[in-house]
């Protein structure tokens, strides 16, 4: 089914427009919370938790597409359950992805509120200036939490090349984030 018309469904608050958001796009939420978790058990619950916050918030909003949407929302709720389970622990592969993105991104609490739209056209800005390949591999780590391993093995390149890769990318944004104030010297 076509996101409009599951989108139109939500908008009619007809139950079936959860179950059409499963068959879509179930395997996508799971496969986010799970990469997040590491905890099939928990990913089936953020899954739910997806579900119900979509129907909570559609409407007022009219996402298009949804599976960004879908995808924002399974995300961020997974990262606040791995918060309160791991906190202030840095563990597993989340943990060492978000140490490495310390170094170039403000804790939000550090962002004032009307800030925090500009950081996200700046960061949406930087990835579009990625070539397609260090964009994806960018994404993978930090996005999708995927490991060094994992990542190499899929590109068909070596940890070390992602690794530095990875590196200077963050670098660069750094360096982007520090000439619009969103990081001190």
């Amino acid at each position: 089914m076509e996101d409009k018309r599951i989108v139109d469904l939500y908008w009619m608050r007809s139950e079936s427009a959860i179950s059409e958001t499963d068959k879509k796009y179930g395997k996508y939420c799971r496969y986010i919370a799970e990469r997040i978790l590491e905890s099939e058990e928990d990913a089936h619950e953020v899954q739910n938790d997806t579900y119900l916050q979509v129907w909570n918030t559609v409407p007022p909003n009219r996402p298009d597409p949804l599976k960004p949407y879908v995808g924002a929302i399974s995300r961020n709720l997974s990262l606040n359950r791995y918060e309160a389970k791991h906190a202030q622990k840095r563990e597993g592969v989340l943990g060492e992805a978000l140490e490495e993105l310390s170094e170039c991104i403000a804790q939000k609490d550090d962002i004032p509120t009307e800030r925090e739209e500009r950081l996200g056209e700046l960061l949406d800005s930087f990835l579009a200036t990625l070539p397609k390949r260090t964009r994806r591999v960018f994404l993978r780590r930090y996005w999708y939490a995927s490991s060094i391993e994992e990542i190499a093995k899929d590109y068909g390149m070596s940890e070390n090349h992602v690794t530095v890769m990875l590196c200077r990318t963050r670098k660069a944004l750094a360096d982007i984030l520090q000439k619009e104030g969103f990081l001190n010297e």
